[in-house]
């Protein structure tokens, strides 16, 4: 188990004015433990602290008094809650956990040494219940027996994890991370795929080479730097599929490729290929990878609501991709997620 966070410092209103009339710019890091064999919690990990609250509040108020910005700078392992406070300071920059290297890193973004290209590998959610997982997570504990308890011993799910067993039922199926919020129109606060940068991107030319599915295909599309400074970008090729016979989330990521550094006015052509396996879903009665007959779309985008291209392709017929062995097998009926 991690030691438990040092206590966040008192910033009162008139330090926070002293430290504004002495610096350009405020960053104030928020951070979070991250470690092996324990789950987190809601209130003081996934949501601000009161004392982080009132950190972020009280700082950028002194420097917005006197004219100055105030930087967030979240050295955080997993998503937080940051929809109820991101509009009090001037910018969010999220380094995750870059261990000692995190200081020189951050220092390069900020003065604009180097242009951020980081895209959300995560959903951040507005909210926790906005998770889908947050109706049946983390389960319920395990009754042990009497003799059991007595012994020591700990039937069923013991594990390091808890000093009791507990049974946790996976109810999301396939409706997981940005596929439950896209498919059931759930807003996040930074979706999927989302990320900055100091300049700007267009995207144009998509092609297909091919209208109908034969095995493989091929997708191209042309990235153009609009702004100032030279940066990268990062590119992502989502699919939808039909659902006719078995459920489909809204769209799925199917590739992503991030482009050479490009200086202003610059175009690069980005190459993606999509084959059966690419389309295919494991449909559990046949316990098999398959791709139905119909209409797919491919869709190009910053991230996975921002998406910029989209083309078309035909499968004539159901495609199988693979069989795979039937095994561990549910011993009871599992209520999984529909839209």
């Amino acid at each position: 188990m991690p030691v438990a966070p040092v206590p966040e410092m008192n910033v009162s209103m008139g330090l926070a004015n002293r430290m504004a009339a002495g610096n350009d710019v405020a960053l104030i890091t928020i951070g979070r433990n991250s470690g092996e064999f324990y789950d987190r919690v809601v209130e003081g990990d996934f949501n601000l602290t009161q004392a982080e609250k009132e950190l972020v509040e009280t700082v950028s108020a002194a420097f917005h008094a006197q004219g100055k910005k105030a930087v967030v700078i979240l050295n955080i392992g997993g998503v937080i809650e940051t929809a109820s406070w991101r509009s009090i300071p001037d910018a969010i920059l999220l380094a995750w956990q870059t261990g000692q290297e995190t200081g020189n890193a951050i220092a390069d973004v900020i003065s604009g040494k180097v242009n951020p290209s980081g895209k959300l590998a995560s959903t951040f959610p507005m909210q926790y219940q906005d998770v889908p997982s947050s109706g049946n997570f983390p389960g319920a504990v395990i009754e042990t027996e009497p003799e059991a308890e007595a012994s020591g011993e700990q039937p069923g799910i013991a594990s390091f994890l808890s000093p009791k067993p507990s049974r946790i039922v996976y109810e999301e199926g396939i409706y997981v991370g940005y596929r439950y919020y896209e498919t059931f129109g759930i807003e996040p606060a930074y979706e999927f795929g989302h990320g900055l940068s100091y300049t700007t991107f267009e995207y144009s030319n998509l092609n297909l080479s091919a209208v109908s599915f034969n095995g493989q295909l091929t997708v191209t599309v042309d990235v153009i730097n609009t702004g100032n400074v030279p940066g990268k970008e990062v590119v992502q090729l989502y699919l939808s599929a039909p659902a006719n016979k078995l459920d489909k989330p809204e769209l799925e990521l199917k590739g992503f490729a991030k482009t050479r550094l490009l200086q202003p006015g610059e175009t690069q052509t980005l190459t993606f290929a999509i084959n059966g396996r690419s389309l295919a879903s494991f449909d559990p009665s046949s316990s098999s990878w398959v791709a139905e007959a119909g209409t797919y779309e491919v869709k190009i985008g910053a991230s996975s609501k921002n998406i910029r291209q989209t083309a078309t392709f035909e499968l004539a017929d159901e495609l199988l991709v693979k069989t795979e062995t039937r095994a561990l097998v549910p011993s009871e009926s599992i209520d999984e997620l529909k839209p």
